[in-house]
């Protein structure tokens, strides 16, 4: 089994956390692969910007989930353990990086977030991360 680390980010600005709808139709959260040399922080900033255009700052460390699945292109399973972060957007602006295959992106509610995530585990990131943002607040 390939084990990947990766860093993301449950950005939020005010009351609503940012979704990303990936190329599968799956509502999820900004994130990407720690290369050799890089730290989770740096990772989930840079990935959080290259993914939805957004400048945010970490405001602590959030978690961290694992989940593997099947990777077709690399005919193996693949294991991504990642390391989540609390992120506050500086403004609201964004913009979906299409490259990226990401259809989709916007602030949402927690609530609408909440209905809108695919996987549990991330849903309950966002609950998580949403109760330590608010005490910050």
């Amino acid at each position: 089994m390939l084990v990947r680390n990766c860093a993301g980010g449950v950005v939020f600005s005010g009351d609503k956390v940012f979704l990303l709808k990936n190329e599968k139709d799956e509502w999820v959260l900004p994130k990407g692969v720690i290369r050799s040399g890089d730290y989770p922080d740096e990772v989930a900033k840079r990935r959080v910007k290259e993914e939805t255009g957004i400048d945010a700052e970490i405001v602590l460390a959030a978690g961290n989930t694992n989940y593997e699945f099947f990777s077709v292109t690399r005919q193996r399973p693949v294991c991504n353990k990642i390391t989540w972060y609390v992120m506050k957007s500086l403004n609201d602006n964004f913009e979906i990086n299409k490259g990226e295959n990401f259809s989709e992106g916007r602030y949402f509610s927690i609530d609408e977030a909440l209905e809108k995530i695919t996987y549990s585990q991330d849903r309950a990131l966002i609950n998580l991360s949403y109760a330590k943002y608010k005490q910050l607040a």
